[in-house]
């Protein structure tokens, strides 16, 4: 499987620009339960997700760990505010299950973000697409039933249900472990 092509094949590149791409990607697997960044470190790299699962959670105010995302297949797994601004993150991200990544090292994305026009405008785009989906959770956390936001990961993200332990994704919807599993008996029992 060639992720990394498929990746970023609706650039405008030469195959020369995508190999230059593709050599500052190195492909490495994260043992499930191994972090892949720690809070107070520095973001030096992002990956690309080839299979696999990880959760980005932090702590809340009483020391209760909240789950704020998961990322899977073909996603991009970045702390963004510590990897753009150089600064220590107050997140975890964490594999859930054994996931091969494709890393990046900051330095190398620096170089073909200023090198390969094309490369710093999927950046963009992706990073747009990002504050979109970011702003619709939000909303959705204080608009929807927990039911609607529960019935909507499933659909987006159904590995999510087969392989994240219950307490994360209750804690990503912002509900109790016993909420989620009244949600779930009422969807299975059709009430």
């Amino acid at each position: 499987m060639d992720l990394i092509g498929t990746f970023y094949s609706g650039l405008a590149i030469t195959p020369d620009e995508l190999n230059s791409i593709k050599e500052k990607h190195q492909a490495i697997t994260i043992k499930k339960g191994d972090f892949i960044l720690s809070k107070g470190q520095v973001s030096n790299a992002y990956y690309l997700i080839e299979h696999g699962l990880t959760r980005s959670f932090l702590h809340d105010y009483e020391g209760n760990e909240v789950t704020i995302g998961f990322c899977s297949d073909n996603d991009v797994v970045i702390e963004v505010a510590s990897f753009f601004q150089r600064t220590p993150t107050v997140e975890n991200i964490q594999a859930l299950a054994d996931t091969k990544l494709w890393k990046i090292r900051f330095e190398d994305h620096q170089e073909l973000f200023h090198r390969i026009p094309e490369f710093r405008e999927w950046g963009r785009s992706w990073m747009a697409q990002e504050l979109v989906h970011s702003k619709n959770r939000a909303i959705a956390m204080i608009t929807e039933p927990a039911t609607s936001r529960y019935l909507r990961l499933i659909k987006e993200k159904p590995i999510l249900i087969q392989q994240a332990p219950l307490k994360h994704i209750a804690s990503y919807l912002g509900i109790t472990d016993t909420s989620l599993s009244r949600i779930r008996k009422e969807i299975v029992h059709g009430n």
